[in-house]
């Protein structure tokens, strides 16, 4: 079936092609009359409009391309929401890339934007805006990192303070009396797990006979952590550490549902806090105490910061970092009396 194009419309509405393009996108500028009547020719006749087409000849694809580390987390997913609900209110949309932990992936992405002119990019660099700058100030697309910080002050941010949560976490477990910690995470290269690992260091360091053990796993997801957890419950009780720090809580989760299987006791036996505070945590079979990241907020925050870059409203480099919160359930203090 032969697609209806503009001519169509004109003739069928016995206008000129120009006055169907001002009556359908500049409707200011022709009669109400005028205006309705193309209207319904194009509407008759099943008229849509590409739009891809009108906006690169305005110089804008009307897309903003984003890079997430893996978007089965929901912190990701919720990043990604955000940007979406206030990029929307501008008529773009966004173009999302899942670099699923992979180098290869970010580079890949970053092509595919650049070769389909996206307006700007949202970047949340798998092992930290380092090995994306020169590439962005190469391409001139207006750019802000999300989750991440830019050190040498060429672009904005949007990040949180990971330090201050590991430390917030630790400093939970040790308040509760757990001096025999471990953190729990995978891969200390990404920027965002070295910092939760570093804040959780200085709060055992700070409180003096705490001890700290450190455990990497393969990667962090619920699987990962029903593995680590029934190695854990191998372990003689006095072997085990009795607070864990675990860095995301799809891996806490996991590791809390395999010890419960093996009569391991959560909190009394030994109390875990997660990261994320992800929707699934509050109804986890044991609710998981977690580190809040507020990631629809930031993730529409940055999206905004982009946008008025985009506008020429934004000259000066921004970076905004959100601290952190705990949301504390049974994990770590156990069940409420009834």
């Amino acid at each position: 079936m032969k697609r209806v194009g503009i001519r169509d419309v004109a003739a069928a509405a016995g206008v000129s092609i120009s006055t169907v393009s001002n009556a359908l996108n500049r409707p200011d500028m022709v009669s109400d009359e005028l205006a309705n009547r193309v209207r319904q020719a194009a509407d008759e006749l099943g008229y849509v409009p590409l739009r891809a087409a009108q906006q690169l000849r305005q110089g804008r694809s009307g897309l903003i391309g984003m890079t997430v580390i893996n978007i089965a987390n929901p912190f990701f997913a919720d990043l990604v929401a955000g940007a979406e609900s206030a990029v929307a209110r501008g008529g773009r949309r966004v173009l999302v890339g899942n670099t699923n932990d992979e180098l290869v992936k970010e580079r890949d992405h970053l092509e595919l934007f650049e070769s389909v002119h996206v307006d700007g990019m949202l970047v949340s660099p798998f092992g930290g805006p380092e090995a994306w700058i020169q590439r962005l100030r190469d391409s001139k697309i207006p750019t802000v990192f999300v989750d991440a910080i830019d050190d040498a002050g060429e672009f904005s941010s949007v990040s949180f303070n990971d330090v201050a949560g590991g430390r917030l976490a630790a400093e939970h477990l040790l308040s509760l009396g757990r001096t025999r910690l471990a953190f729990v995470g995978a891969r200390a290269e990404v920027r965002q797990i070295r910092d939760r690992l570093l804040g959780t260091e200085e709060a055992v360091d700070a409180h003096g006979g705490a001890s700290l053990e450190r455990i990497w796993t393969d990667r962090v997801n619920s699987d990962i952590g029903r593995a680590f957890g029934q190695q854990l419950a191998d372990r003689a009780p006095q072997n085990r550490p009795n607070g864990l720090v675990v860095p995301n809580d799809h891996l806490a989760i996991g590791i809390v549902s395999s010890l419960v299987s093996r009569g391991i006791r959560v909190p009394e036996d030994i109390a875990i806090v997660g990261y994320d505070d992800i929707e699934f945590a509050a109804i986890a079979a044991v609710p998981l105490t977690s580190v809040r990241q507020p990631a629809r907020e930031m993730g529409h925050r940055a999206a905004e910061l982009l946008l008025a870059r985009i506008a020429g409203d934004a000259t000066e480099v921004e970076n905004i970092v959100y601290e952190p919160t705990l949301s504390v359930r049974e994990s770590t203090i156990g069940r409420s009396p009834a």
